[in-house]
């Protein structure tokens, strides 16, 4: 496959999993995201394993430019492949509560809810063991519970 194809085939991948980590900065990490692909490409033994791979790479340079971007300014609202189709104002709501969690946060819930991998697959992927992404998951729950009835 050519390697222009293989970047289109991608990108949209990547930016549904950046997205809703890196919020406004989500094309920003998936840009990011994209360079590390490329970059990497030729390290990548197992062709099967691409979409893992690539997915891993989206989480990582997803909550960098989050925490990097959490500093300068407040986070606004980027999820368009998070909300309900029929209800636009749902999906600025969505985006909105999830905006006042932390990267990490969004991260376990972008993995586990949207992706639907198991803890052990996140963990994996959040260099992180699986009794943190269950702690940090009952957090971020929490956390967007509590955001959401606030509103």
């Amino acid at each position: 496959m050519a390697l222009g194809e293989l970047m289109e085939l991608l990108l949209p991948y990547v930016g549904r999993i950046c997205g809703p980590i890196a919020m406004q900065d989500g094309a920003d990490a998936a840009q990011e995201a994209m360079i590390a692909i490329l970059r990497g490409i030729k390290t990548l033994n197992e062709p099967d394993a691409l979409w893992g791979w690539a997915r891993v790479i989206a989480v990582r340079e997803a909550v960098r430019v989050a925490r990097r971007a959490s500093g300068a300014r407040t986070a606004a609202t980027a999820v368009e492949d998070l909300g309900a189709p029929g209800d636009p104002q749902l999906a600025v709501d969505i985006g909105d509560t999830l905006a006042r969690l932390s990267p990490e946060h969004r991260a376990v819930l972008v993995l586990r809810d949207l992706e639907g991998l198991d803890e052990h697959q996140a963990s994996q992927i959040l260099a992180v063991r699986p009794g943190t992404v269950r702690s940090r998951l009952f957090r971020a729950r929490s956390s967007f519970r509590k955001a959401w009835s606030d509103d």
